[in-house]
């Protein structure tokens, strides 16, 4: 059974960092793309961030280009979001995903399976 734990959010000030982790169980992704979404109050879920397979390159959004940063360790089977100069318009629950293709997708409906989101909030 594949599980994707999320962890690292919380609370911080406007202009600081946080990293998120996503720690993957029951297969091996590696070879598959990861990436990041993120859901505020009221809104619906949008795309954060990818990572592809070996081989393929990462994709943000717009909105946080220039201040995250997605990286992977395959071994450890774990997705990272660095995310610095943080705004308050971060705030959401942020939530890992995991493809069973190797090329990364702005779209959720790119991806397979889904952690269970871990909060972030910035304040200003």
């Amino acid at each position: 059974q594949v599980q994707l734990v999320e962890s690292g959010g919380g609370l911080v000030q406007a202009g600081g960092s946080l990293r998120l982790s996503c720690a993957a169980s029951g297969r091996t992704f590696s070879s598959n793309a990861m990436g990041w979404f993120r859901q505020a109050p009221g809104k619906e879920r949008e795309f954060v961030a990818t990572i592809g397979g070996t081989g393929w390159g990462t994709a943000y959004a717009n909105s946080v280009k220039g201040r995250f940063t997605i990286s992977r360790d395959n071994a450890k089977n774990t997705v990272y979001l660095q995310m610095n100069s943080l705004k308050p318009e971060d705030t959401a629950v942020y939530y890992c995903a995991a493809s069973r293709s190797p090329s990364g997708s702005s779209s959720g409906n790119g991806y397979h399976y889904w952690g269970q989101g871990t909060q972030v909030t910035v304040s200003a």
